[in-house]
């Protein structure tokens, strides 16, 4: 494939090349836009704004008057901001003294209009003044044939822009082109990542999310359509994997059923306790396995809902059964998320400090890009060496696996994967001052935000 054919493409790399050439291209065409039609007061047109037209006009009707009246008709020629007089002798002017005062314009210009090449004309700026700085002025001397001397002055420039003043509109010009472009370019660029960004956003936090739609330079759609083929592989993975799981553990319960019926024949009452014991807690380990694996809570789409509302309710029903949980936090805070899950976890969280521990608690924070959820208790904790090995599933601290003692061993894990596909994270810690503490932290989206009172 050529060069030329890939250019044709939209890319990102033709972006960033048209980004280039039209700022050039744009900063070019403001610039001779600049000059051309704001050409007197951009660059110094004193050729083209007719002030040494009149000055030549003014120089030869005084240098036709009689002596006597050349000063009045100089102090009538003078207009606002621009003074004309006549002096008999140049020594009696207040002029600074420079190295060579003679103007190029004068013997360009004003010498072929007065049709006298061998007149002096001499040109001064503000700058030539370096010791009576409050008497600097613009001045234009003309000798007339006599020897005599007219004098054009002004206190200030009206007929254009220093040099220096030039370069910064120009360079502002580039400035403003070169951002012009790079916008629409950017723009062109970051709304097909930044869709892309909230789609993958949404599959982590629900993974029937649809595919993104592909848009953009061929490199995003291309990111994009592989995106969207290994979510499509995820989402089948994740489909078989509980529809296996579960038609596993719905299958041996037929093979349970038997073995308590058969264990109805054993005359050995202790061996006859201990067999149903066993079916009992493997019975109850596949109705916990059922139920996570098939958990609606882990399918519900993430909607936007009160969170401390959610903990609030949780708090009261355990009141409503004699156990004081302490709350501190935001009496109101909107989360995005999926309300059932993270009740569950709570429930989970909670009823391990209530069971294992004394003295439960829960404090909610919130800042600008997280949430933070503690439960807190005063019981023994766990051990350093179990802190991470209590989420693998039917993993227990007992020594047995009665149901009464505790469970099965899934509700952390489950807690753990409902709080990861938040994109959270929950954590155990031991207390300095005894017992554990468990910590929920859950993202909060640039896109959704949260609202806290």
């Amino acid at each position: 494939m050529s060069w030329l054919t890939r250019f044709r493409r939209d890319t990102v790399g033709r972006w960033i090349a048209l980004t280039i050439i039209l700022a050039m291209l744009i900063s070019l065409a403001l610039n001779g836009l600049f000059i051309q039609v704001a050409g007197v007061w951009a660059r110094p047109p004193l050729t083209e704004t007719g002030l040494l037209e009149k000055a030549a006009a003014i120089t030869r009707v005084i240098e036709a008057a009689p002596v006597p009246l050349r000063n009045q008709l100089a102090q009538a020629a003078g207009e606002n901001g621009f003074i004309v007089s006549w002096h008999p002798d140049r020594r009696n002017l207040d002029l600074p003294a420079v190295d060579d005062a003679k103007s190029e314009i004068g013997s360009s210009i004003l010498q072929p209009m007065l049709k006298a090449p061998d007149r002096r004309i001499e040109a001064y700026e503000p700058a030539d003044w370096t010791e009576h700085k409050a008497d600097a002025h613009y001045a234009l001397l003309i000798e007339l044939a006599d020897g005599s001397w007219v004098m054009f002055s002004a206190p200030s420039r009206s007929w254009g822009l220093d040099e220096a003043p030039r370069y910064l509109i120009v360079i502002l010009l580039v400035l403003i082109s070169t951002a012009l472009v790079a916008l629409i370019a950017t723009r062109r660029l970051a709304t097909p990542l930044q869709r892309f960004t909230e789609g993958a956003r949404r599959f982590g936090t629900d993974f029937r999310a649809p595919p993104i739609e592909p848009l953009g330079p061929q490199e995003i759609r291309q990111a994009i359509l592989a995106f969207n083929a290994m979510q499509a592989q995820l989402q089948h993975f994740i489909r078989d994997r509980t529809q296996m799981l579960a038609a596993i553990s719905h299958d041996l319960r037929a093979p349970l059923t038997r073995m308590r019926l058969r264990g109805e024949f054993i005359e050995d009452a202790q061996q006859q306790q201990r067999l149903f014991r066993d079916v009992d807690e493997m019975q109850a380990m596949i109705n916990s396995a059922l139920e996570f694996f098939r958990d609606d809570a882990r399918l519900e789409p993430a909607t936007q809902f009160d969170l401390a509302e959610l903990l609030h309710t949780l708090l009261d029903d355990y009141r409503d059964q004699g156990v004081e949980i302490a709350y501190s936090g935001p009496l109101r805070l909107v989360y995005f998320g999926r309300p059932l899950g993270l009740k569950r976890v709570m429930t989970n969280l909670l009823e391990n400090a209530i069971k294992y521990g004394a003295e439960p608690a829960v404090e909610l924070m919130a800042d600008a890009g997280q949430v933070r959820i503690r439960m807190l208790d005063r019981g023994p904790g766990i051990p350093e060496s179990n802190l991470e090995q209590v989420f693998t599933p039917f993993f227990r601290l007992e020594g047995s696996r009665n149901k009464s003692t505790g469970g099965v061993g899934l509700g952390l894990s489950a807690a753990r994967a409902i709080v990861l596909e938040h994109g959270g994270e929950l954590t155990l810690r031991n207390r300095s001052t005894g017992g554990l503490e468990a910590l929920v932290e859950l993202p909060v989206h640039s896109s959704t935000g949260f609202g806290l009172q």
